[in-house]
């Protein structure tokens, strides 16, 4: 089994991926594979809405969206963290996902899903809402930690003082490592897995 850890920070060994790396840490110890991809300081294009990867298979913008949509098929959890922007998740892990979830979000499907966020101070609560409403229209099951999956400091070397902060990322990594064993076990022992309906688009334009 193995987890995609994406850093979605600007700063490759900063606060973000310090909360990554613990979690990490706990997948490992768990004997879950574990991979954290640093999305990088280049610009990543936002959706432009113009729905030719629906025919095409991957987006039109050729970047690191089409990297991880060619591999999505070969993990099976997905935690994605950022730093807090003005009360909100910066905008590279964004426009990351909606890029990966409007054009390959049908490969991670029931795969469990996880967000994490660093700040100084406030709107983390906010970021980490925004990153899980991803999971959540994706038929993902969320997982969840003893708090929010949130570190503070300004720094790396603050962000190490946040005991709590650090605890509470071992803490998603011991619950998304039991919940991918579960979900192992499970297939293993023939539970069925859930059969959706065709979606329903309600417009409530009228």
């Amino acid at each position: 089994m193995k987890v995609l850890l994406v850093n979605g920070s600007p700063h490759q060994d900063g606060c973000t991926n310090l909360a990554l790396e613990e979690c990490a840490k706990t997948l490992n110890k768990n004997g879950i594979e574990t991979e954290i991809l640093w999305l990088g300081v280049k610009a990543v294009q936002g959706c432009i809405a113009c729905n030719k990867c629906g025919k095409l298979g991957h987006c039109v913008f050729d970047d690191v969206v089409n990297q991880v949509a060619s591999v999505a098929d070969t993990i099976d959890g997905l935690i994605v963290g950022c730093p807090v922007y003005y009360g909100g998740p910066c905008s590279q892990i964004t426009a990351f996902l909606d890029r990966l979830f409007y054009s390959a979000g049908d490969k991670l499907i029931k795969k469990p899903g996880a967000a994490v966020v660093s700040c100084r101070r406030g709107g983390a609560t906010a970021s980490f809402e925004r990153l899980n409403k991803y999971f959540e229209i994706n038929n993902m099951p969320v997982v969840t930690s003893q708090y929010w999956n949130q570190i503070h400091g300004n720094t790396k070397e603050q962000a190490m003082e946040d005991l709590e902060g650090l605890q509470t990322m071992r803490t998603l990594g011991e619950n998304m490592a039991w919940l991918l064993k579960c979900i192992e076990a499970g297939r293993a022992a023939g539970v069925k897995e859930p059969e959706y309906e065709a979606p329903i688009r309600t417009n409530f334009i009228r």
